[in-house]
């Protein structure tokens, strides 16, 4: 017999700063809302387990989101994007998630990312605390300062093969992950198109940096989580909690024997690290509803 995903799948026609783009996205479950928001030059097949996860959707609508020129989302139709060079900007990031929730009619979802996902998950916190419940930052830290320009040429060189990304993607995986989801996370990387894994790390590395203000975000109006892997090299373990050090109220937990990438490396490892923050966030809203 057949099996068949839960997983629906959709295109979303969003404006973002006056520019229409086609958004594709998936969803599960219901409940509370969470947004989620891949790594730099992925897309959201990197929830895809956290989607199919009984124990998670029964109780929360999960969306993953394939950021514009990533996965399934096409670049903008109208738009002659092939005659500039793609950068993501911290403005438009946060703007364009400002955008999705308000055009699904989210009312305070929860964000969660990872990489350059769990930064933005500190500068929306910072920035937009009342759009959002709660804001999760997987390897999230105030600033991943050089990153860019350490690769930027790297990635670009006609003689460097397309290879070389998801070799390296494979280095920030823990060696205690399952092979195969190890396989399938690099797998992931070996698909996208060449410019755009650079121009994520224009925002990862240049654009994001909260060292002079992280101090200021207010767990009050966002509660804010940050989790990191003790084998990430990026987002080391130190600069995320760094972090979450700075910001009052903040929570945050050291994922032992985990890497970069946490929920498509070891899903079953990172439900264990996940779940007991979800059940934090579960009993505010109920202490909210009383």
């Amino acid at each position: 017999m057949a099996r068949y995903s839960d997983i629906k799948g959709k295109y979303l026609y969003l404006d973002v700063e006056g520019v229409e783009h086609r958004v594709y996205f998936e969803e599960a479950g219901e409940g509370i809302p969470i947004v989620c928001q891949h790594t730099a030059g992925s897309d959201g097949r990197q929830w895809r387990h956290l989607l199919e996860d009984k124990d998670v959707t029964s109780r929360f609508r999960i969306i993953a989101v394939d950021l514009p020129l990533h996965g399934k989302s096409l670049p903008p139709f109208e738009n002659r994007y092939w005659e500039d060079e793609y950068k993501l900007r911290k403005d438009w990031f946060m703007a364009f998630w400002i955008s999705f929730v308000r055009e699904l009619e989210l009312v305070q979802p929860v964000f969660m990312g990872c990489s350059m996902g769990g930064h933005l998950a500190a500068d929306l916190a910072y920035h937009h605390p009342e759009e959002f419940r709660a804001s999760i930052g997987i390897e999230s830290s105030c600033w991943s300062g050089g990153f860019d320009r350490m690769f930027q040429q790297w990635w670009r060189h006609p003689r460097l093969s397309n290879d070389a990304k998801p070799a390296m993607m494979m280095s920030l995986c823990s060696p205690y992950s399952p092979e195969s989801n190890v396989r399938e996370t690099v797998f992931m990387y070996s698909q996208g198109a060449p410019a755009v894994f650079s121009g994520d790390l224009n925002y990862y590395g240049v654009e994001h940096d909260l060292r002079e203000v992280a101090g200021d975000i207010d767990t009050n109006k966002c509660m804010f989580y940050v989790l990191s892997g003790d084998y990430d090299w990026s987002a080391t373990p130190e600069l995320c909690q760094e972090l979450a050090n700075k910001v009052s109220g903040a929570s945050y937990t050291l994922m032992e024997g985990m890497g970069h990438f946490p929920m498509s490396e070891d899903p079953s490892k990172f439900k264990q690290y996940l779940m007991p923050i979800l059940d934090d966030i579960e009993k505010q809203v109920e202490t909210e509803a009383a």
